[in-house]
């Protein structure tokens, strides 16, 4: 399997074109602040994760930026403290603000001249307008979970990607999904059949991060741990 046999690159976006850890860490200052202690960040992050996941499942139709607003209530509560409801939406309201990866942009502009780029993202699609900003690149396809009316790992969210890629004449086979959650992307991609390339950005981490532990270790056709390097091996692919 080469980089240069597909036609379709669907991203994730939240963890692999945005820096969400980095974007939550600095939404959850407010609430770090009141801890009695400093908290271990990269557990932070997991008890996000757990309590994200949850919250998607039970809600698939909340909007991504008020399922955040509860994850932060919980998370005060768990942590033995009282917060105003508007300091949690501000905290769901505060994803829009969450800074893209330094190489997303550029990377996206390139691969747009040789695939055509579509984003399957648990968001909404006001959160996902203002990460696009950031992104400087025009998508071919956005499909949020607003969209959709679940989130993934939920196969419903991949089964309508891939309705509407098959209505543009896109066939499974011709589609990379680009992700670096293995619980939310690499595992339903697994299940689905389609190829998937996991950018592994918390390399150099211990842990899951934002992002839950996967149930089992999913397969997947590549793997790169920024998007630089996913443009460098597409790079070589052609000169090859």
């Amino acid at each position: 399997m080469k980089l240069t046999e597909f036609k379709v690159l669907s991203f994730d976006c939240y963890g692999t074109l945005i820096d969400w850890e980095r974007g939550m860490t600095n939404g959850l200052a407010p609430l770090i602040g009141r801890m009695k202690a400093a908290p271990d960040i990269d557990r932070l992050l997991e008890h996000h994760a757990r309590l994200e996941a949850a919250q998607q499942a039970l809600t698939p139709t909340k909007l991504y930026r008020d399922v955040l607003a509860v994850v932060y209530k919980r998370l005060a509560e768990e942590h033995g403290l009282s917060v105003p409801w508007r300091e949690c939406v501000e905290y769901g309201l505060g994803a829009r603000n969450w800074p893209a990866f330094q190489d997303s942009a550029g990377v996206l502009q390139y691969l747009k001249k040789h695939f055509k780029l579509v984003v399957l993202s648990n968001t909404d699609n006001d959160t996902f307008s203002h990460s696009n900003d950031k992104l400087q690149v025009d998508f071919d396809a956005i499909y949020t979970a607003q969209d959709i009316g679940s989130y993934k790992p939920s196969l419903q969210s991949f089964e309508y990607m891939l309705a509407r890629q098959k209505a543009a004449g896109v066939e499974k086979h011709e589609i990379l999904h680009v992700a670096e959650s293995l619980f939310h992307d690499h595992e339903p991609a697994n299940r689905i059949g389609i190829a998937s390339c996991w950018i592994y950005r918390r390399f150099d981490k211990p842990g899951y991060g934002a992002a839950p532990e996967p149930l089992a270790m999913p397969s997947y056709n590549f793997q790169f741990n920024s998007l630089a390097d996913f443009a460098k091996a597409h790079q070589e692919a052609l000169r090859a």
